[in-house]
C-alpha cells in the first residue's frame, strides 16, 4: 500500500499557529511500535539523496543565521530534529528558527492484530516573508522525504 495524503485540522495543538500543513499515512506497517519506534524508522535511515539534501540546506542556510542539523546534538533527537513531546502513540518533533517554526508529528494506531496505521504530520508556522519562499522551495522534497520515510514499513520483516 502506497502512503496516501490525509487532510489536517488548523489550529492544531503541536503548532497553533502553523498556517501550513500536510499528513501523510499509511496502513500497513507492523503492529506494535511505538510511536518513537515508527519515527526512528521513518527518520534515521534516510537514503544517500536525502542525507545530501540535508547537508547541501545545511551548507545554504549557516550563513543566513539559520539553524542547521549541528545546531542540536546536545538536545534528545531522533535523525536532525530535538524530540518535543512524546506518549506511546505519538511523538512530536521540531524547533522554532527566525524564519519559520515547524513540528513533525509521528502517530500509531493499531489497525488489527498485525498491522498498524503510522502517520506523519508536518506543520509550519511561516514567520516572515523568507519563511514562505523557504517552504514553497522545500516543498516539493519534503513530499519525496515524507513518501520515502513512510515506504520504509513495507521492507519491515512481518
Amino acid at each position: 500500500m502506497r502512503p496516501q495524503e490525509k487532510s489536517v485540522v488548523l489550529p492544531h495543538g503541536a503548532l497553533p499557529n502553523a498556517d501550513w500543513a500536510d499528513c501523510w499515512e499509511i496502513n500497513d506497517a507492523i503492529a506494535f511500535l511505538t510511536a518513537f519506534e515508527a519515527a526512528e524508522i521513518a527518520l534515521m535511515q534516510s537514503p544517500l539523496w536525502v542525507r545530501a539534501l540535508m547537508k547541501a540546506r545545511d551548507i545554504v542556510v549557516s550563513p543566513l543565521g539559520l539553524k542547521t542539523s549541528r545546531s542540536f546534538s546536545d538536545e534528545r533527537k531522533i535523525g536532525l530534529f530535538p524530540i518535543l513531546s512524546e506518549t506511546r502513540d505519538q511523538i512530536v518533533l521540531g524547533f522554532d528558527d527566525r524564519h519559520l517554526d515547524f513540528r513533525i508529528i509521528v502517530d500509531v494506531a493499531a489497525i488489527d492484530d498485525v498491522r498498524q496505521c503510522v502517520r506523519i504530520t508536518t506543520l509550519v508556522h511561516r514567520k516572515i516573508f523568507f519563511g514562505k519562499l523557504y517552504l514553497a522551495a522545500i516543498e516539493p522534497f519534503h513530499r519525496l522525504i515524507v513518501a520515502s520515510a513512510l515506504g520504509r514499513f513495507h521492507r519491515l520483516p512481518r
